[in-house]
């Protein structure tokens, strides 16, 4: 199979041709003579062409709540949003915590064949926090995970962390934490604590809950020189733990999501449960901090947190719903909206997709638009702006922040390995 994109602006640079065959990128250039040998010809004059995305922290799911996601169903909604490669947390039912479990979620992928799909495995078993899950195990398997978290809960106790710092050392993992520290905002937390969460009367979570747990880990990173991935960073007081962590050479990095860049705390008045998400919306002088740490490179990706849930889990009283958000398909269109004009093309593509599956050690993902490397692209259509509708998304649940909000910026077409997984 061929494909030959023409004209198409690469990662914001001139507008160039790009010609793939049997998922490799042979040629760029004026290739107009090829155009009769190609089996799909695309015309992408004032498109923008990235590498394909790749999400560090995805929530397909499957298995055991097929009824708000699939791995299929979630598959088709990355594959839209410009995605090529997106990492599975570990938090369904069962828990990915064996070799077993990583290897059947890695099957699925495979059988979806839409977007590259690995798994990330538990850090502990049953995500319960105690015992070691099989992190050697699973690092061995076909599936040869080597990003694990409990994500959804907090690897609280810092002698399980520690030790699962030193295990993942030996095949060059990572830990991927989601700080919380449960004494300081427990799982009912639901709203920065705050005059908001005051007002409102509802469970507060304070930022510092954040960085504690943050600033422990960072310190763990350093005694066990392992490496440390902190998740969805909110606070900007974890902006400045991990920034001085880097300036120490410890081996940390870090991502925020989409909805942590633009949506505050002052949505929660509405009391509408789409707004509930773990960490919780922060107010704006967080954002503004989460902003310019993604902008100077303290904060090395963007990643979706793409949290769906089926209606009756988020149709209840605030306190009572299901903590999450849907991100896949909106998440390039909320970056470009927010830091496009900052961060141009080549920032786009590099918190986005290189620097995602450099963090996640995903092989052939990442890779610059160049001759040789695979053909994994995302073509943007940069002039486009709409308003999101829930109602035309292609995971199955509905839970999304972003409905009725102009976006900027529409993904247009996704190839993975030059078969096309998304557009006309």
């Amino acid at each position: 199979m061929s494909v030959l994109i023409r004209g198409a602006s690469i990662v914001g640079a001139e507008p160039a041709d790009v010609y793939a065959v049997d998922g490799v990128i042979r040629e760029i250039g004026s290739l107009a003579g090829l155009a009769g040998e190609a089996d799909e010809v695309v015309d992408a004059d004032g498109l923008v062409l990235l590498p394909g995305l790749v999400d560090l922290h995805t929530h397909l799911r499957e298995p055991g709540r097929e009824d708000a996601e699939t791995v299929l169903s979630g598959s088709r909604a990355a594959a839209a949003g410009g995605y090529t490669a997106v990492l599975a947390m570990a938090n369904t039912s069962s828990v990915t915590d064996t070799a077993e479990a990583a290897e059947r979620v890695l099957d699925l992928g495979v059988a979806a064949g839409i977007v590259d799909v690995r798994p990330v495995g538990a850090v502990t078993r049953g995500l319960a926090g105690e015992e070691l899950a099989e992190l050697g195990l699973m690092a061995r398997s076909r599936a040869q995970v080597r990003v694990f978290s409990d994500d959804g809960r907090c690897v609280a106790d810092a002698r399980v962390m520690r030790r699962a710092l030193e295990y993942v050392k030996a095949f060059g993992g990572v830990v991927s934490q989601h700080s919380q520290d449960p004494a300081l905002a427990p799982h009912a937390s639901c709203c920065h604590e705050g005059p908001v969460s005051a007002q409102l009367g509802l469970p507060g979570w304070p930022g510092v809950a954040e960085e504690v747990i943050v600033a422990r880990d960072v310190m763990l990173a350093r005694h066990t020189q392992s490496r440390l991935h902190v998740a969805h960073v909110s606070t900007a007081g974890s902006v400045e733990v991990v920034r001085w962590a880097k300036a120490q050479g410890i081996d940390v990095t870090a991502e925020v999501t989409p909805h942590h860049l633009l949506l505050t705390t002052d949505l929660l008045t509405s009391y509408d449960p789409v707004y509930k998400v773990n960490p919780p919306l922060r107010p704006a002088e967080d954002v503004a901090a989460l902003r310019e740490a993604l902008l100077d490179g303290t904060i090395d990706a963007v990643a979706t947190d793409h949290a769906p849930h089926a209606r009756h889990d988020k149709e209840h009283a605030f306190v009572d719903a299901a903590f999450g958000m849907l991100g896949l398909e909106t998440a390039l269109p909320v970056v470009w909206t927010v830091l496009g004009e900052q961060l141009g093309w080549e920032g786009v593509a590099r918190v986005m997709s290189a620097q995602p599956a450099r963090i996640a050690g995903l092989a052939g993902q990442g890779t610059a638009v160049a001759v040789g490397e695979p053909a994994n692209l995302t073509l943007v259509d940069p002039s486009t702006s709409y308003a999101v509708d829930r109602d035309a998304s292609l995971s199955l649940s509905r839970n999304n922040p972003w409905h009725g909000r102009t976006l900027s910026a529409a993904v247009v077409g996704t190839w993975l390995r030059g078969t096309r997984t998304h557009g006309a």
